[in-house]
């Protein structure tokens, strides 16, 4: 991704790119192209019904993620307060999407790998909120 390259050209920027928020930006949007793949992988599985929350968590994480990560890209003007809400929700959706997609990582690789790319992005919209005031 191109996330730093293109946020250091912005004009109010000047040289604070503020790194751990563009850190969870990538981990965002990677985390909602995984939560997105997760529940179409569910709904192809034999036992889908047994997945039916899993694949509710995946696609409410993989919305807040993908909103989150374009709030977040964005330099002009200022909604601090706004985002901060919507990185603790992303962070929260991460951690439930991520138990929930746990609890079935021993049947399904694509829940195993999901649990995991929501985890580290529920870690790092923990220190995007250390930065983001």
């Amino acid at each position: 991704m191109h996330v730093r390259e293109m946020i250091s050209t912005h004009p109010h920027v000047q040289g604070n790119t503020a790194d751990q928020l563009i850190r969870f930006i990538e981990e965002a949007y990677s985390c909602a192209q995984t939560c997105t793949s997760c529940a179409d992988a569910c709904l192809a599985e034999d036992m889908v019904a047994e997945l039916r929350q899993c694949i509710r968590l995946n696609l409410d994480c993989a919305d807040i993620c993908a909103a989150t990560g374009a709030m977040a890209s964005r330099r002009t003007g200022s909604n601090v307060e706004v985002l901060r809400a919507a990185i603790q929700a992303c962070a929260e959706a991460c951690r439930r999407c991520g138990d929930e997609c746990q609890s079935h990582a021993e049947k399904h690789e694509h829940c195993r790998i999901c649990a995991e790319s929501c985890k580290r992005c529920a870690e790092v919209c923990q220190a995007a909120l250390e930065e983001v005031r």
